[in-house]
């Protein structure tokens, strides 16, 4: 049986955490156009008859321009260190660019995979010239689309051939590290992104100050502040009359009661923290350099 770590790498919005999602079977890490929407190393469990996957998704590598920025650049390539493999992703439908074959050079390694994204949407011609230029660095190519589902086999056939014998690491139950409460703060951060699209940056935090299931065992209570860096971010996210952010919490809490399996009781609040990212202090107790 074939078991190990797999350190999933790449540049901001190159599809990583789409394909984790697909390739595990269920959403462990949430998306949006925005980059740096993955911010913590986060795990997810691919098992068949064989072999288990654990593949650990990485914030995209992005120039650092804040505190926190510089952690989660620190996150990823701490994670790429201690795997049995790394998978570096690149974004392939507009060509590799000098940024993605950095990335490449700098993280590949003997055990190493690289997975060209987005070949649903890429020309043929651009698709020859990416694997033309990742060539040079001596890692296995596999061109895969993760919204097609294109190509995922091959690459899961690739990756077991790579990993060591060994045990499985996790039951087979378990599909993430994350508890339920990081989830929920996640699904909530997802929707924000998705729902205010360009008009908030990714200077976004969730925190969740109560997640309680009922007596009955049926509702969940959460109560849960959102934490932006400007008084008309607040304005923004809040919306006309509340709308927006009524709008939003509908959303997630439909998201939340289909991943929790129960109903949910959702209170949200937005608050204003100046210049948070640049904050050491509030950064940690945001739960990003821990």
């Amino acid at each position: 049986m074939k078991s190990g770590y797999v350190a999933v790498i790449g540049r901001a919005n190159a599809g990583k955490s789409t394909l984790i999602n697909v390739l595990v079977g269920e959403k462990v890490s949430i998306v949006s156009p925005k980059p740096q929407t993955t911010r913590d190393r986060i795990i997810g469990i691919y098992n068949d008859e064989d072999s288990q996957i654990v593949f650990v998704d990485t914030p995209g590598i992005y120039g650092a321009d804040n505190f926190l920025s510089s952690v989660m650049q620190k996150t990823a390539e701490d994670a790429a260190n201690d795997v049995d493999l790394t998978l570096i992703v690149c974004d392939a439908h507009e060509g590799l660019s000098e940024k993605d074959l950095g990335v490449v050079k700098k993280f590949v390694k003997e055990n190493a995979v690289v997975a060209l994204t987005k070949t649903d949407i890429t020309t043929e011609s651009l698709l020859i010239s990416a694997i033309n230029d990742v060539g040079a660095s001596g890692a296995e190519i596999v061109p895969v689309s993760a919204r097609k589902g294109r190509n995922l086999k091959e690459l899961l056939k690739v990756i077991k051939a790579k990993l060591p014998e060994g045990e499985r690491i996790f039951p087979l139950d378990v599909i993430s590290d994350r508890s339920e409460k990081f989830m929920i703060a996640e699904i909530m951060r997802e929707k924000i992104l998705l729902k205010c699209d360009k008009e908030i940056p990714h200077g976004v935090a969730v925190i969740v100050n109560e997640f309680k299931l009922r007596e009955d065992g049926k509702v969940y209570d959460i109560n849960l502040d959102v934490i932006c860096e400007k008084q008309n971010h607040k304005a923004i996210i809040i919306g006309k009359g509340g709308g927006r952010i009524k709008e939003i919490s509908s959303f997630a809490r439909t998201d939340m009661e289909k991943f929790l399996g129960k109903k949910v009781f959702l209170t949200t609040f937005v608050k204003v923290k100046e210049d948070w990212r640049n904050s050491e202090r509030l950064v940690k107790e945001h739960g990003y350099a821990e």
